[in-house]
């Protein structure tokens, strides 16, 4: 019993840990067909195959339990909200390299930290100020004047992580009254709804190849599968010691961007990762103290 309970944190740490990379291999994986495919209509399929999955494995053994709900609103604007990031995500990485534009994204726990003030009546303490101010001068320095990173692509990141920063705080209103499955239903269901209508809009009529077709179920799988990996981490490991592992997808982007697209941040770029990420683990490991 002992030493199932001393391996709980370890387990957790490694499902985190996997879930980083899904997420990492999802955006090389969207930023690789976004070049033979529009973005609205990989987002669609993208929600669409994660949704089928969870109907086929979950919801036979759950029934109205995973779709009944007391607050149905709130629930539907946080999955909106994911929707939001995933669109504007996959919009930059179209266009940025995947390491930057995933240390962009990391500016929403900095957002979080200040929102939380107003929105949730925390108290927003000196150290989140100065951890937000040094995490936008990180991004200045990744997207400095001169640099090749497009005006555009880093407008989406940056619009992307104030989404995910409204996700992070709608999370944090739920979490104590939905289960962990329903709100992964509602963010696949909500995202599937929400982008249906680009479908007909963004389709040019050719249909993807075979290849292309599994990498677009790819999305789904890794989204899906990620989510579901990181919810199971957060049950068996304390948040105070997974929040600063959640940077090691800095490390995983930049290794796939390395060996997929052949893209590595200059020294400088790198510095101003380095910022954002020592910026969010500063207050990840103020709030584990």
């Amino acid at each position: 019993m002992a030493d199932s309970q001393d391996a709980a944190p370890l387990r957790g740490v490694l499902l985190c840990l996997t879930a980083l990379l899904l997420f990492s291999l999802l955006d090389a994986t969207a930023k690789h067909l976004s070049v033979f495919l529009a973005v609205p209509l990989l987002v669609w399929a993208r929600y669409l195959v994660h949704l089928l999955i969870m109907l086929a494995t979950i919801a036979p053994s759950l029934g109205r339990e995973l779709v009944v709900t007391r607050r149905p609103w709130l629930m539907s604007l946080r999955g909106l909200t994911l929707a939001g990031v995933t669109l504007l995500g996959q919009l930059a990485l179209r266009v940025l390299p995947l390491a930057e534009a995933t240390a962009l994204f990391f500016v929403a726990p900095l957002l979080v930290a200040l929102l939380a003030g107003p929105l949730l009546g925390e108290r927003v303490r000196r150290r989140a100020w100065l951890a937000t101010f040094a995490g936008f001068a990180g991004v200045l320095l990744i997207a400095r004047p001169g640099n090749a990173l497009t005006g555009p692509g880093v407008a989406y990141a940056l619009a992307a992580a104030l989404c995910y920063a409204a996700y992070q705080i709608l999370t944090r209103k739920l979490v104590a009254s939905e289960s962990p499955l329903r709100l992964l239903f509602y963010t696949a269901l909500i995202g599937t709804l929400v982008l249906s209508p680009a479908v007909p809009i963004s389709w040019d009529g050719r249909l993807p190849t075979l290849g292309q077709g599994l990498q677009i179920v790819s999305l789904g799988v890794y989204g899906g599968l990620g989510h579901f990996l990181l919810i199971r981490a957060f049950r068996e490991t304390p948040a105070s010691l997974l929040s600063p592992l959640l940077y090691v997808q800095l490390v995983w982007a930049t290794l796939l961007g390395w060996l997929v697209f052949d893209q590595l941040p200059d020294l400088v770029a790198t510095v101003g990762m380095a910022v954002i990420a020592a910026s969010g683990l500063s207050l990840a490991l103020r709030r584990r103290g």
